[in-house]
């Protein structure tokens, strides 16, 4: 599979793979071998990446540059150059694996690398110092130092902060292959922040379905960063992997109405192209609690949430709705992830609680 390719395809390749070619590259350079591809193998097959650049730098030193192939996905490390810099040493068949700038540090426990080590992740390291080894001089080590000129630039458009990586990006990757973010490459950098959050002592956790959800929480609540999870569209496979920890003592369920109401229906992927029954739920449950005909048409015509909780305020059935909905949505996860106690707060855009009455069972304080 050339990297070349890749723009078009579904698929792309790691940072991870992207290293290891550039490491490849570097000690080609050092051999006296120009290239302008090389071969990696990878944890399931075989990679042909092109190399943007290579030089040397010293009499046993080399630098390769190579950018990282676009494919179909909103990946932010896309396009982006990562270089890696080779030194040969004595140390015969010893690959030290460091970094440089835009590669991030970890902070925090529970991730796969220990706290103030690069964030490479140990398939990427396995990689590169396996590729890189199979090129070496006889009785020749190697130490591999990895730039990303863009990495702290970036870096604000990740998960990383969140996650206790600081000063750049991670270097990452299970396959070598990169997928789109609907794939299990996605949801497993979202379960991270379960394993940060246990790490640290966390077993009451809130979980958001994205930065709105982020925003409300730390306006109305005294929390710690690392108890926010945010799930994305994710919400079965966010709230399973949690109860597979035995760690966590209760979740909440919090964040905007639009995106929470589809869990009282049993839509566990609120992706909208997956399901969006959003102005159904909202008729049932306003049927459910007595509004007439007339408000129910109305309702069921609406686009958007907002708009459905603007008639409510004006009929005085937000709270009757919200709270019933509460209800169904903390019945169904009680139901289906046993093991945790569940709780969910429903919010407008401005933060207003749609169901008060769940406010004080959460064992979060409000501002």
């Amino acid at each position: 599979m050339e990297a070349h390719e890749n723009s078009a395809q579904k698929s792309g390749i790691t940072t991870g793979s992207v290293a290891t070619a550039a490491s490849v590259a570097a000690l080609l350079k050092i051999r006296g071998e120009e290239t302008s591809v090389v071969t990696i193998e990878a944890p399931k097959n075989k990679l042909t990446v092109e190399i943007e650049d290579s030089r040397s730098i010293g009499d046993s030193s080399a630098m390769a540059v190579v950018v990282k192939p676009t494919y179909n996905d909103p990946d932010v490390t896309r396009g982006i150059k990562i270089i890696s810099e080779v030194s040969l040493t004595d140390d015969a068949g010893e690959v030290v694996i460091t970094a440089g700038d835009g590669v991030g540090r970890v902070t925090k426990p529970g991730l796969q690398i220990p706290v103030g080590e690069y964030a490479i992740n140990p398939v990427p390291r396995r990689m590169i110092r396996d590729n890189v080894k199979k090129y070496l001089p006889e009785s020749k080590g190697a130490v591999v130092k990895i730039i990303i000129p863009e990495g702290k630039e970036i870096a604000p458009k990740t998960m990383n902060s969140r996650l206790g990586i600081v000063d750049g990006i991670s270097i990452l990757g299970t396959t070598g292959i990169a997928r789109p973010m609907s794939s299990k490459a996605y949801t497993d950098s979202l379960r991270v922040q379960i394993d940060v959050a246990i790490a640290n002592g966390y077993d009451d956790l809130l979980f958001v379905p994205g930065n709105i959800g982020t925003r409300i929480a730390k306006e109305r609540l005294i929390i710690d960063d690392d108890a926010i999870i945010e799930m994305s569209n994710f919400v079965g496979y966010m709230l399973d992997e949690a109860a597979k920890t035995s760690s966590v003592r209760s979740i909440t369920l919090f964040g905007h109405a639009g995106k929470l109401i589809k869990i009282a229906a049993g839509i566990f992927n609120t992706k909208q192209s997956v399901a969006d029954a959003r102005r159904e739920i909202m008729t049932a449950y306003a049927a459910l609690v007595g509004a007439d005909t007339a408000t129910v048409r109305e309702i069921f015509g609406c686009i958007t949430t907002e708009d459905v909780i603007k008639i409510l305020d004006e009929k005085d059935l937000t709270r009757d709705v919200f709270e019933l909905i509460s209800d169904e949505i903390d019945k169904l996860c009680n139901l289906k992830f046993e093991g945790i106690e569940f709780h969910s707060i429903i919010v407008k855009m401005d933060g207003e609680v749609l169901n008060p009455s769940k406010v004080d069972k959460i064992p979060f304080e409000w501002v």
